[in-house]
Formats: C-alpha cells, sequence, structure tokens
C-alpha cells in the first residue's frame, strides 16, 4: 500500500511524457515540411540576440508597463519551476521536501523567494485578464473565439496552480510537529497568511488539504506543459530558437529568388553558377513552399497583435493583419500534417494563399514596410511570407492587380515604371535647365 503514491505518479509522469513527446514531435515534423534555408552563420550574433531578445526580454520594454508585468510571469515561471525537480524527486521516492534537510535554513530563503513570485505572477495574471477583458486595447478585444478563450484561460490556469503552492505550503507548516512526514522547514511568508484558514482543521483534513495541492500542483503543472504545445503559449519555448534562427540581414532587404537570379544572369552572359534543380512552383502557394523558419515563426507566434498594431495597411482599415497572417499559416501546416498522418494528400482540401486562410486583398495591402518585423518581441517574420505569396501570384498566376501588371510589363519593356523610353528618361531634367535659362 505504502507504494501506491509512487506508482500512480510514475503513471501520471508517463502519460503526460508520452502524450508530450508525442505533440512535440508531430510540431517537428510539420515544421520540417518547409523548405530548406540555412540559417547557420553568424553564431555569435544569433546567440546574442536570444540572450537579448528571447531570454532578456529586450524588445518587450518598448511598452513599459506590459513589460514588467510580462516580465514578473517570465521569471516566475522559470524559478519556481525549479521546484518541480523536488516535486518529481519526492513523487518517484515517496519522500517529502527531500531537499530541506540538505540546504537547511537556504531551503526556507528558496521557498520564500519562490512563494515571493508566485505572488507577483498572481497580480500579474489578474492584470492581464482586465486587461484583456476589461480595457480597450484593440489589439488584444479584436481576438474572439478559441484564441481570446485561450489567452483567458491560461491565465486562470496560472492563478490557481499559484494559489495551489500558497495553499500546500500554508498547511504543510500546520502539519509540522503533527506528522512526522512533515519535515521541519520554517516559516514561510506570504503563505503564513492564509494559515488563518486552515487552523480549525483535524490532522487528518489537513494532511488531505497538503496532499490534495501538491497532486494538483503537480498534475497541473504536467497537464500545463501538454496544453502549451496546442496554445499560443507555445511562445514560452518556440521563443529561443525562433529568435536564435532569425534573420540577420538588414530588415530592408528582400531576398533575391535564385531561380530567378540564375535565370537573369545566364540571359546576361554572366556566370550564373550551378543551375538549381527543377523548380516546382516561384514563390509559394500553399504553406509547405515556405521555409522551416517561416513555418517556426508560426508556432512561435504570441498572437500578441503588436505587429496588427503598427500595421500601416491595418490601421488605414485595410484587410492585412500581420497576426493573422501568422495563425493562418500555423492553422494551415496543422491541417496539412494532419492530412499526411491520415494517409490523404498534403495539399488536400485548400492552400494557404486563398479565400480560406489568406485572401489575395490582404496580401496585395501590405506596403512592405516591415514595421510588423520590428513591432514583433521575437523576431518573426510576417513580411517574407506575404512576399512569397505575392510572387506565386505575380510569376505563376498573373493575378496581381492590373496597375501592378502595367508596371512590370513597363518595367520589363522600358527599364522603369513609367510608360515612356530609357531615352526620354532626363528629359525631365533638360527642361528644367531651359526654364532655368
Amino acid at each position: 500500500m505504502e507504494y501506491i503514491s509512487q506508482i500512480a505518479f510514475l503513471l501520471v509522469l508517463a502519460v503526460a511524457g508520452y502524450f508530450l513527446a508525442k505533440r512535440i514531435g508531430s510540431i517537428k515534423n510539420n515544421i520540417n515540411l518547409g523548405k530548406e534555408v540555412d540559417r547557420s552563420d553568424n553564431k555569435g550574433q544569433r546567440w546574442k540576440n536570444t540572450l537579448l531578445i528571447a531570454f532578456g526580454q529586450k524588445k518587450m520594454f518598448k511598452k513599459f508597463i506590459p513589460a514588467i508585468l510580462h516580465l514578473m510571469i517570465y521569471v516566475g515561471f522559470l524559478v519556481i519551476n525549479l521546484e518541480v525537480l523536488e516535486f518529481i524527486i519526492d513523487g518517484i521516492a515517496g519522500t517529502h521536501r527531500i531537499f530541506a534537510p540538505i540546504l537547511g535554513d537556504t531551503y526556507t530563503v528558496a521557498i520564500n523567494i519562490f512563494e515571493f513570485l508566485a505572488v507577483l505572477v498572481l497580480v500579474s495574471c489578474v492584470a492581464f485578464l482586465l486587461r484583456r477583458n476589461a480595457l480597450s486595447v484593440p489589439r488584444l478585444r479584436s481576438l474572439k473565439g478559441w484564441p481570446k478563450l485561450d489567452g483567458n484561460l491560461i491565465l486562470v490556469i496560472e492563478i490557481i496552480l499559484m494559489f495551489a503552492i500558497l495553499t500546500m505550503n500554508a498547511t504543510d507548516q500546520l502539519l509540522q510537529g503533527k506528522d512526522d512526514h512533515y519535515v521541519q522547514t520554517g516559516s514561510f511568508f506570504f503563505s503564513s497568511f492564509l494559515t488563518p484558514l486552515f487552523e480549525g482543521m483535524s490532522v487528518d483534513a489537513l494532511r488531505f488539504t497538503e496532499r490534495f495541492a501538491w497532486w494538483f500542483h503537480i498534475i497541473g503543472i504536467l497537464a500545463f506543459a501538454v496544453y502549451v504545445t496546442y496554445s499560443k503559449h507555445l511562445h514560452i519555448f518556440m521563443a529561443f530558437p525562433n529568435t536564435y534562427f532569425a534573420r540577420l540581414t538588414p530588415q530592408g532587404k528582400m531576398n533575391n529568388m535564385d531561380e530567378v537570379t540564375t535565370e537573369v544572369k545566364s540571359m546576361l552572359g554572366m556566370d550564373a553558377g550551378t543551375p538549381p534543380a527543377e523548380v516546382a512552383r516561384l514563390g509559394a502557394k500553399d504553406a509547405t513552399d515556405l521555409t522551416w523558419v517561416n513555418l517556426m515563426n508560426a508556432y512561435a507566434c504570441t498572437e500578441c497583435g503588436r505587429c496588427t498594431a503598427e500595421c500601416p495597411a491595418n490601421l488605414t482599415g485595410k484587410k492585412l493583419s500581420p497576426r493573422k497572417i501568422m495563425m493562418d499559416t500555423r492553422d494551415r501546416i496543422t491541417e496539412i500534417g494532419d492530412n499526411i498522418k491520415a494517409g490523404k494528400e498534403a495539399e488536400e482540401g485548400s492552400s494557404l494563399f486563398s479565400e480560406d486562410y489568406i485572401s489575395a486583398e490582404e496580401l496585395n495591402a501590405c506596403t512592405s514596410c516591415n514595421a510588423c518585423v520590428e513591432a514583433c518581441p521575437i523576431n518573426i517574420n510576417p513580411l517574407d511570407i506575404i512576399l512569397q505569396g505575392r510572387r506565386y501570384m505575380a510569376m505563376e498566376e498573373s493575378s496581381s492587380p492590373q496597375s501592378w501588371n502595367a508596371m512590370f510589363q513597363n518595367v520589363e519593356t522600358s527599364f522603369a515604371p513609367w510608360k515612356f523610353p530609357p531615352t526620354d528618361r532626363f528629359k525631365w531634367a533638360d527642361k528644367l535647365k531651359e526654364e532655368e535659362k
């Protein structure tokens, strides 16, 4: 009988590990459906960006108040979860607070720090709930359906988990000296405020409450870890590789298409190098035509809406929303991954750049200004996806707006967007000189 708790814990750990590994593998496989691109250069700068932007939250501090609240949750998440190691050891070994006798007074200090951070997380989560639902923040209030519920749900879960920690510590303090299983740890400052709620309870009731809070917290953390892989909060983990593999070239620089560059060089008699393999498609029609970095961007998206809030097209009433671009890309590559697992054709059902996901109206509204890229806290690049979709529209379907097609034809024939021969290009200057005379 004494081993039932340990066996139950191992089963819970195994089940959570199985579902977590399965989901991580699915996401990895979906990202690998993207086209290959080399992001192994300049490792020093990439690590610097990761430390400053992903770990150091550098770009978050463009908006100070939400940045501070986010930092509280972020630090709390990193530090408090160190206690999970003790939970796991205690669960497997059947011990209780195994580090307390080893660390002595340092253990009490550590738990007090954890509780302080837990309170900060509580305050921040309540503030974010109010910010999302009571305050008029357009980029947050515009979310509907599952994205809105997901954001609220994760905050509520975090609040409940923090209360579970404080409840566990409060009842634990009351059990010390009454039950030999509970080692002496000293007083915990914040959970001490909750002890009056439990002082009238019997030892058995206290033990049940403490164990219930312990199990609720560890199962909650494991369930949270699995749930996060289906949620926008996957950015908790994805922010780091996403920032590391982000583009290092200047934001205004657009990547040339190797297939087109090679063709143009050949036409001009220049050394074109080794011709690329057979090109199946120019630009991108579906999510599998994008690079694996684009698809990783989609899974890393926090749905915070900072990109859309800064987008000049969106601000002037256009249909374009960079946040929607990323969410649609994630939804579509997930659909393709599900098709493959079900034995269907990968692109069955639709395509990324269609009325079902990203429409031509959205693509054509983009001004290529890079405001969305600059605004993103973790260096996601919606513009790269937009450009690849527009290239497919222009080069494969010839479905660009008529005014664009006229400009393309003028560039091809007159080497300028305007319809006059190159020999007349400087006539305006000659005319200006004559007027000055």
